[in-house]
């Protein structure tokens, strides 16, 4: 029994290890490594992205996408509506120094 609680403390432990040690989105807009897309998502700023980054990426615009969807049925508008939308708030609330796409696609800093 003792080995077992061992066990499922150390599992614990190495989750929470690596979860910390997992780049999260202020941190990686922080170091330049992503930024708000004209699309309404996130995009790597720095290329090639690293295994991590682009997990992250991933795993926001999925986020991002699911409540752009939900958002589009609530107000009878489009995906593309609501996507633009959030992306003319994400840049307005983009801290100086983090990085957004203009509207042809550039990279600028804030």
């Amino acid at each position: 029994m003792m080995i077992l609680k061992k066990s499922l403390v150390g599992i614990a432990l190495i989750m929470l290890l690596q979860n910390a040690w997992a780049i999260d989105i202020r941190s990686a807009k922080a170091e330049g490594l992503v930024g708000e897309a004209n699309s309404g998502f996130i995009a790597a700023v720095q290329t090639p992205a690293s295994a991590e980054v682009r997990a992250l990426i991933s795993d926001v615009n999925q986020k991002r996408r699911k409540q752009f969807k939900s958002t589009a049925v609530k107000t009878g508008t489009t995906v593309a509506q609501v996507a633009h939308r959030f992306y003319e708030l994400a840049v307005r609330k983009t801290a100086p120094g983090n990085y957004y796409q203009d509207a042809g696609g550039r990279w600028k800093k804030k």
